[in-house]
């Protein structure tokens, strides 16, 4: 994968699953199905892990992008 920018990234991750952490420690994974330019983002099938152990299963969640300290394709 290589990329330029970080929007082609994600632009490529759309439709994939992916990793999203937040600053607070909390880590989500889901399909990626939207972002903005300012992060925000939808996960789709979300699950929310705890020490990478799946904690519970939230369904479609939006992340507001101020609050995300990384996103990386599940594949990568």
């Amino acid at each position: 994968m290589s990329n330029d920018r970080p929007f082609d990234t994600l632009n490529e991750a759309i439709g994939s699953t992916v990793l999203v952490e937040l600053k607070n420690g909390k880590a989500y994974t889901g399909e990626l199905v939207s972002f903005d330019q300012h992060i925000n983002n939808v996960l789709e099938d979300a699950t929310e892990r705890v020490d990478g152990e799946v904690e519970r299963d939230l369904g479609t969640v939006f992340i507001r992008g101020d609050n995300v300290n990384f996103i990386a394709p599940e594949d990568a």
